[in-house]
């Protein structure tokens, strides 16, 4: 993705060209990378999607290049990875801990970053285990390699965990006595768009169990509303440049896994 908006890039991070930035992600799956698009898309970024651009030196290519030693930048583990000017900046929290800082995405201070960040990274440690309700064994092996095992590692997730993740989210926002619904402070930061992207999600996989849940949660949904009515991101959300959720990402829905 590019753009021309924004403050110029910390010194630290100038490149040839600090003012425009590339994403790269494939194009087939929302994922981790879809955080950090909605980010972007808030901060009017969204210019264009490096995962499917026709050039078909950026992506995946690119991130083997960065790996044999070919193109000078920090070497990232895996996509999705940010490139402004000539660095790097890799893991979707880092990402938007930087863009974040950046771009009025969340609180100047720093406090209300680290908190940020903070909620950013648990929102992060429960895609993983949403994850691990469908490939509970190996990332490796195909679905259909361990289904018995992914009927019970869903099953204790619905039960235990994800009561557990919306229960402190909802605490969070009851917390926030001053902000007006929102995760932090007074204004919408990316965290507040990361979990209006996991209950989306958890609501394609898991829609039974979501749906009774979110009632008992009602800050969860006025936060989520609040997120949709942002016109830059709530016109990315209904539009055909976001990729539907599938088989192929992060929140999956297997209807087995769901018991009735």
């Amino acid at each position: 993705m590019r753009t021309t908006a924004g403050n110029a890039l910390p010194r630290a991070l100038s490149g040839e060209d600090p003012m425009q930035y590339e994403l790269d992600y494939g194009p087939s799956s929302q994922g981790r990378g879809e955080f950090v698009r909605l980010a972007l898309e808030a901060a009017g970024c969204a210019d264009l999607d490096v995962a499917r651009s026709p050039d078909k030196g950026l992506g995946i290519p690119r991130l083997r290049r960065f790996r044999s030693g070919r193109e000078e930048a920090a070497l990232p583990f895996a996509p999705p990875f940010l490139k402004a000017g000539r660095h790097v900046v890799a893991q979707t929290a880092n990402s938007l801990l930087f863009l974040g800082a950046r771009h009025g995405l969340a609180p100047t201070a720093e406090a209300g970053r680290l908190w940020t960040d903070q909620l950013q990274l648990t929102i992060a440690g429960g895609v993983g285990e949403i994850h691990d309700t469908h490939h509970p064994i190996a990332s490796s092996r195909y679905y259909a390699q361990q289904k018995r095992q992914a009927r019970r590692r869903a099953a204790d997730f619905l039960r235990n965990r994800l009561p557990k993740y919306l229960g402190y989210f909802g605490r969070v926002l009851a917390r926030n006595t001053r902000g007006r619904g929102r995760l932090v402070g007074s204004q919408l930061t990316y965290a507040d768009r990361s979990l209006l992207q996991v209950l989306t999600g958890l609501d394609d996989a898991f829609p039974r169990t979501t749906r009774r849940a979110l009632p008992r949660h009602r800050r969860l949904g006025a936060l989520s509303r609040a997120v949709e009515a942002h016109a830059r991101v709530g016109a990315y959300l209904h539009s055909d440049r976001r990729v539907p959720f599938n088989e192929g990402g992060i929140l999956r829905h297997y209807p087995q896994l769901e018991s009735r």
